[in-house]
């Protein structure tokens, strides 16, 4: 999506459901961030902490810090807070280099930090020294004198006037950073948000002299809040809500901070959800496909790993109506922007690698790198682009703040633990195999039951039995095969019996007598006057059921082997009789 000379139409869409909310940001009607918060999993970037050093690590010149979560979180010696020297001017004074991790912190020692990352993984936090509280307008920074103007202002003279208001109403020896919101805003207004920010820092002073540690001492607002003063800005055209109470609570908080933006708040009444209603549950079943189609009919492969992100370009279904180059092109300019888009939306972090389509053309590969430099400036989180490689791919990298969307929504396969790949039947059977004659060396038995996946235990049994008869040969015990819907093609649980009359109540599925429901699905291979029916992978034989594949028809048993069973229509069973 390029900006081109348009106004991008932006829009917030929140749904508040019991235990989760989610909130949706939708630029030109194309969805590209989602927030979700749930009561049992809530987000700590933000929380300001009084935590205790737990050990010191010289080598890699950094801290473990106990803030009373599961995992310490993780500090840096360059965001070790070191008291600054009374330095002035528009850049924070950082963390003494030529210090040692060891010169500046000891086991032990209560330190105050804050989450600037979620635990991710087997990682705890990441936190630092240099704490800041978010207001509407302003960021205050109590710990280093610094002014800071929000990169999306634009304009020289906006920027000078906002610095210089940001001199006047920020507090001694403590620095501001001002926000996109503030923008075309006043002194009255922005000295208001900083006061605000400076009772809140001396609350949490307060708390934290009177709490030892490990103690929380500032919590973030809920998301909702946190969307209303970070993402709700006069850019925004409309915001969307589908709960009552959120929507009145969320128009008291604008009568405070921005009265002007409360006539695009707009209450969702109907009884289709909302979600459902604007097409936002298509989009996020999307973004957890690894395919991403594109409007041209080229497509983009998403694979996410620990270390890194690759992405791959593909022409797809897109043909072109000149040339080979001109096809390219369109395709990779197309993709660059989707790809932009995709990294606000499944947060993205990391090292990211791109193989577009091969070009030839530099200007053309110009253009490319143009066209995802333009999109990736309309993502907050900052991403650096280092250009073509040797190699002809493009590498970036987005900082990590938060868990993937996949994570948050998502857990690893039990079955295939993240690999997207399950062992084949024949490779399950033939492991089977293995693992039954292993058993019966090692036991003194009669029998043994396998059960397994249905198409595992008819790869097993064999054509007519033929498969288990060469397994008892070989191994020279009785086997009993039977099939299981509810396992995993990959699970073949094998019991060992001292007699076969102990184990073939269990291994048959039928019983002679038992009348069953079964669909007839394929005519008999060497008679087709009879129909085969399956019952969990077992074989029946039905008599003169040849004709009747896809019906679903009354079979009653009348003999039970170990690999099949012969049965009969009901109806004719009792027509035969009478």
């Amino acid at each position: 999506m390029s900006m081109g000379a348009e106004k991008m139409y932006k829009e917030i869409i929140v749904n508040v459901s019991r235990g989760e909310t989610r909130v949706a940001v939708r630029e030109n009607q194309r969805l590209v961030e989602l927030y979700i918060e749930r009561e049992h999993d809530q987000k700590i970037v933000g929380n300001i902490y009084k935590g205790r050093v737990e050990n010191i690590l010289p080598g890699m010149e950094a801290a473990f810090v106990d803030i009373g979560l599961e995992r310490n979180a993780f500090l840096y010696v360059d965001d070790v807070l070191v008291p600054h020297n009374g330095h002035s001017g528009d850049r924070p004074v950082q963390g003494v280099h030529y210090h040692s991790i060891k010169e500046m912190l000891r086991e032990g020692q209560e330190i105050i930090v804050q989450v600037t990352k979620e635990a991710m993984g087997n990682k705890g936090a990441r936190v630092i020294g240099h704490l800041s509280l978010p207001g509407r307008y302003l960021v205050l920074m109590p710990t280093v004198e610094y002014i800071g103007i929000s990169r999306r202002i634009e304009d020289e003279g906006e920027r000078e006037r906002l610095r210089e208001i940001a001199r006047q109403v920020k507090p001694k020896n403590m620095g501001v950073i001002v926000r996109t919101a503030a923008e075309g805003r006043g002194e009255e207004e922005l000295a208001k948000d900083c006061q605000f920010l400076l009772r809140l820092w001396n609350k949490l002073q307060t708390k934290a002299r009177r709490y030892s540690a490990p103690a929380l001492l500032y919590k973030d607002y809920d998301l909702i809040y946190r969307v209303v003063r970070d993402l709700f800005t006069a850019e925004a055209d409309k915001f969307i809500i589908d709960s009552r109470e959120e929507y009145e609570r969320t128009l008291d908080f604008l009568d405070q901070v921005a009265p002007s933006l409360k006539e695009k708040v707009v209450l969702y009444t109907d009884p289709l959800p909302l979600f459902e209603a604007v097409g936002i549950e298509r989009e996020i079943e999307k973004a957890l496909q690894q395919k991403v189609w594109l409007d041209c009919g080229g497509y983009v492969v998403i694979d996410q790993t620990e270390a890194l992100v690759s992405i791959d370009v593909n022409t797809g279904k897109y043909i072109g109506s000149k040339n080979l180059a001109h096809t390219v092109l369109k395709t990779n300019l197309e993709a660059a922007a989707e790809i932009a888009r995709q990294l606000r939306l499944r947060n993205i972090g990391g090292i990211v690698i791109i193989d577009f389509i091969d070009m030839d053309s530099p200007e053309h590969k110009e253009k490319v790198l143009a066209r995802l430099e333009e999109e990736v400036r309309l993502d907050k989180t900052k991403v650096h682009i280092l250009g073509f490689t040797s190699l002809g791919l493009v590498e970036l990298t987005r900082k990590k703040v938060k868990q993937p969307l996949s994570s948050q929504l998502q857990r690893p396969c039990p079955y295939c633990r993240g690999s997207g790949r399950v062992l084949s039947e024949e490779t399950v059977a033939h492991r089977a195999e293995r693992e039954l004659a292993m058993a019966a060396r090692e036991k003194e038995c009669e029998a043994l039951l396998v059960s397994a996946h249905p198409s595992v235990a008819a790869l097993l049994i064999g054509a007519n039995g033929s498969n288990l008869r060469r397994l008892e040969e070989e191994i020279g015990k009785a086997i009993y095969v039977k099939g299981c819907e509810e396992l995993h093609t990959e699970t073949v649980e094998i019991v060992i019996a001292n007699s076969k009359e102990a184990v073939e109540e269990a291994a048959f599925p039928v019983k002679e007598g038992q009348i069953l429901d079964l669909e007839v699905e394929e005519p008999h291979a060497t008679n087709p006057r009879d129909g085969i029916a399956r019952l969990e992978g077992y074989v029946v034989n039905v008599e003169g059921a040849g004709d009747r594949v896809g019906d679903n028809i009354k079979v009653e048993i009348t003999k039970v082997y170990r690999t099949y069973a012969k049965g009969r229509e009901v109806a004719q069973s009792l027509a035969q009789e009478n």
